[in-house]
């Protein structure tokens, strides 16, 4: 491998106050929330989700992401995008100032079912009511597209079946498109090879990769990753999170694992590796569990 061929910045779309929190039991609330996102972006982060404008009946984790996306407000360079499944959360977010946005659909149907009770088609359905418009409007739109390399309930993902819904989101106005190993099934040759096929149709610079660490793979994944030209990678502080409709889809890929291999191999991110490490301890305590990031675990 030549460290030549890879990119020589990446930016880190930290996404453990959503994606991290809404998979814990323990309650964590707004104002916790609020502090948790303040120590990530002082950490130098320029993209931290910081909530999700969804039903508080389904993911109870995630009500008051209106207060928390008002308090933590915006600041310059920095996005802090919110999940969206419809219409409507794209109206609650716009009400509390959000410009940024995401939305998400999968790759399997049976998924997507379980997931946000939705066919693939409908769930595009949703989004042309209100994307096209946020996109109007000057918002930025993030596509997340799930169990692009295996299911828990239909097994192996086709990469066309991938690609396709990845086109999709960029027909109805995605900017970027997040491609996730929803239950961390993926190996580097899977990466590389739908990363590839992506790339045919969509920019390096307008893909991410959204990898679980459930068996291992996460790191060398990213590495099949940037490989292929990929500069933005997700995480979650801590390794916090999982998916409570995928079983067995435990582990994000920690930030501070990603960051220590990231700097370790001379790759900029702008991120201070010990701040990220510093937000995951002072959350911890809240969860009653450790943190499964291996920075963590190593100690200081």
């Amino acid at each position: 491998m030549s460290l030549g061929s890879l990119p020589g910045r990446v930016t880190v779309v930290e996404v453990g106050p959503r994606d991290g929190l809404q998979n814990e039991a323990a309650p964590v609330t707004v104002d916790e929330r609020v502090a948790f996102c303040e120590r990530l972006l002082d950490a130098g982060l320029a993209v931290v989700e910081v909530g999700a404008f969804v039903s508080p009946r389904w993911v109870p984790q995630m009500a008051g992401s209106d207060e928390v996306a008002r308090r933590v407000g915006r600041r310059p360079g920095v996005k802090t995008p919110v999940l969206v499944p419809n219409r409507q959360g794209f109206e609650q977010a716009r009400e509390a100032g959000v410009r940024e946005i995401a939305v998400f659909t999968a790759a399997s149907e049976t998924f997507n079912r379980k997931n946000i009770n939705a066919t693939i088609d409908e769930s595009f359905a949703r989004f042309a009511e209100f994307v096209p418009q946020a996109v109007a409007e000057g918002f930025w739109v993030r596509g997340y597209v799930s169990t692009c390399f295996g299911c828990p309930y239909e097994g192996k993902v086709d990469p066309a079946r991938v690609v396709e819904v990845a086109e999709r989101l960029r027909e109805v106005g995605c900017h970027e498109i997040s491609i996730g190993d929803t239950i961390g099934v993926a190996v580097p040759s899977q990466v590389a090879e739908v990363m590839g096929r992506l790339q045919r149709t969509a920019p390096a610079s307008a893909l991410a990769v959204h990898l679980h660490d459930t068996r291992g793979t996460a790191l060398a994944n990213v590495l099949a990753a940037l490989e292929t030209g990929i500069a933005i990678v997700d995480s979650s502080a801590g390794g916090l999170g999982g998916c409570p409709y995928a079983p067995g889809a435990s582990g994000n890929l920690a930030t501070e694992d990603l960051l220590y291999m990231l700097h370790g191999m001379g790759i900029e991110t702008g991120v201070d590796l010990s701040r990220v490490a510093a937000a995951s301890r002072a959350i911890a305590p809240r969860l009653g569990h450790p943190l499964p990031s291996r920075y963590l675990q190593a100690g200081r």
